[in-house]
């Protein structure tokens, strides 16, 4: 099987893709998936041999995901893979902010004169970069996955009050969310009196300037944003504004613009949140686990357009993966068609999420290709595929 790389991928993670089983190539011709982390694929050509796209990070907005979904494609991330690297990234941002750190460093580099000269102005000018500490002050986290809850968690150790929200959080996540973590009702909820407040969610038309001017106002004076989830979920102009009227303290993000990255009380990074060995191999590993265990059996896991599917293998005969439109009688006519070619079902499952679903069936025996043929064909099908 072929393996079309956009991007440099770790290593690590490629190693998962044995070589007597796969080709793994930057250039090459009919690949069955691509790999990738920052490549755009919007306007790109697919290949009709494609049937997977792994992520190796958790966002997607370069991908175009609805596209694949029409193509019946799955499109695979790793989510929480980079976790502890944004996480630690967004407590220095903190810690940045709190203590005037990046200010207090240029001065010191642009400091002249002898040791001695350098020691009476740094005497003098230390007291423009006095900061406070974490412990006390109150942090609000919107987006509890793993990085968000990560986040929440490093805070309260720290000694800060935290609260979060997060519509929906999932089980998984709340067991793992520190029980002294209080729960806002919503944005503005969590807003209200808050020290910090940290991103932790995708970009979506739900979260596209989420703060912007009304609800910083409800922040404390002197707060301070973080922001290492995406360009575009904080209103920079409002932010620049509330920072130079003096009711924000300061800024730290991960994107920098011509806007922002002048500003005296602005911090922005060239998006390092998952820039970490740690990270970049723990991101390849999962992707290439997800899209091998796709490609070999059938199974999806962590795909943000299809439902997650897993069935164990049948100990002989063939595996068939249909994906297919969301619609009534799709499992039936499945059935139907291979009944009528006398093809014994011995196991089957069907998951569906929103308007597109996934079918495993494994039968005894060989598929006719006349067979794969009249499965393609039913109308809703996507498309449909044998693994032996």
């Amino acid at each position: 099987m072929k393996i079309l790389t956009l991007d440099n991928i770790s290593v690590v993670g490629l190693e998962r893709l044995p070589r007597d089983k796969y080709e793994v190539a930057s250039e090459i011709q009919h690949p069955d998936a691509i790999l990738l982390r920052s490549f755009k694929m919007h306007g790109m050509e697919i290949p009709p041999s494609l049937k997977a796209i792994g992520r190796a990070g958790a966002g997607v907005n370069n991908i175009p995901v609805d596209e694949m979904t029409k193509l019946g494609i799955p499109v695979f991330n790793a989510p929480g893979a980079n976790a502890n690297a944004v996480t630690e990234l967004t407590i220095a941002g903190m810690l940045l902010a709190a203590r005037n750190i990046c200010q207090g460093w240029k001065f010191a580099t642009e400091l002249e004169g002898d040791d001695a000269t350098i020691g009476k102005a740094v005497e003098a000018g230390k007291k423009n970069f006095g900061g406070f500490e974490l412990p006390g002050r109150s942090l609000g986290v919107v987006g509890l996955g793993a990085i968000g809850i990560g986040t929440a968690n490093t805070a309260k150790k720290l000694g800060m009050r935290v609260r979060g929200f997060d519509p929906q959080i999932t089980v998984q996540s709340a067991w793992q969310l520190s029980s002294d973590v209080d729960k806002a009702n919503g944005i503005d909820d969590l807003l209200r009196g808050v020290d910090f407040v940290s991103f932790h969610v995708p970009l979506i038309d739900a979260t596209k300037s989420m703060l912007n001017a009304e609800r910083i106002k409800l922040m404390n004076k002197g707060a301070t944003i973080l922001n290492f989830a995406r360009g575009g979920i904080v209103d920079d102009e409002a932010v620049v504004a509330a920072l130079d009227s003096g009711h924000l303290n300061a800024y730290v993000c991960d994107f920098p613009t011509n806007l922002l990255k002048n500003h005296p009380r602005v911090i922005t990074l060239p998006h390092l949140g998952a820039s970490t060995v740690e990270a970049e191999d723990n991101c390849a590993i999962m992707v290439a686990d997800q899209i091998r265990d796709y490609l070999e059996n059938g199974w999806i896991n962590n795909a943000v357009n299809f439902p997650s599917v897993n069935l164990p293998r049948a100990d002989s005969g063939v595996r068939v993966a249909i994906s297919n439109t969301n619609v009534p009688n799709m499992v039936g006519q499945i059935s139907t068609a291979m009944a009528e070619a006398d093809l014994n079902i011995v196991e089957m499952i069907n998951k569906s999420r929103g308007d597109v679903a996934y079918t495993l069936v494994d039968i005894d025996g060989e598929v006719p290709a006349n067979v794969i043929e009249e499965l393609a064909s039913i109308q809703g099908v996507l498309n449909v595929r044998v693994i032996d």
